[in-house]
């Protein structure tokens, strides 16, 4: 995948170029169709996946509880759940629970990465994983909060 897709993401936009290319080295490309689901709460998840276009909706014990869409990470708390199987293919390599339903709600684009790979980027690119870590501890504290039947501070797309 060329480094360009990858730069024009927010999350990884200011990264240096080697961290870049990193990235691009193992990303790959993921459409979906409106109303399909990208994640399933309580399902296995082994893909991490940026959103270059295109938006979804995340429900969570039913309720809706954030709209996604262009520059939005999901999918960093059943890839970073626990390390991957080091002997086990990367698209099948066992990955943690997903915490969430989000299902498109528009045609969507997305760069994928799998878990293994994404534990993998910790030496190749660790402002990528730093950064990847940092949401998955706001996203944990948010689902925190919400199963304390507390409002989140900031819902926006961070409550994954």
């Amino acid at each position: 995948m060329d480094t360009s897709r990858v730069a024009a993401i927010p999350f990884f936009a200011d990264l240096p170029e080697a961290e870049l290319a990193a990235v691009a080295k193992v990303a790959f490309e993921v459409e979906v169709p409106s109303g399909q689901s990208l994640t399933r709460t309580g399902g296995v998840g082994h893909t991490l996946f940026a959103i270059e276009d295109g938006t979804a909706d995340v429900v969570i014990s039913g309720a809706k509880v954030a709209t996604i869409g262009t520059g939005d990470v999901v999918g960093e708390i059943a890839v970073l759940a626990a390390p991957p199987d080091p002997f086990a293919a990367p698209e099948v390599a066992e990955g943690g629970e997903r915490t969430a339903l989000v299902v498109a709600t528009s045609p969507m684009r997305m760069i994928a990465v799998y878990k293994r790979d994404v534990w993998e980027l910790e030496s190749q690119a660790p402002i990528a994983t730093q950064r990847l870590r940092a949401k998955l501890e706001e996203r944990r504290a948010a689902d925190e909060q919400r199963e304390l039947g507390e409002k989140p501070e900031s819902p926006g797309p961070d409550v994954l």
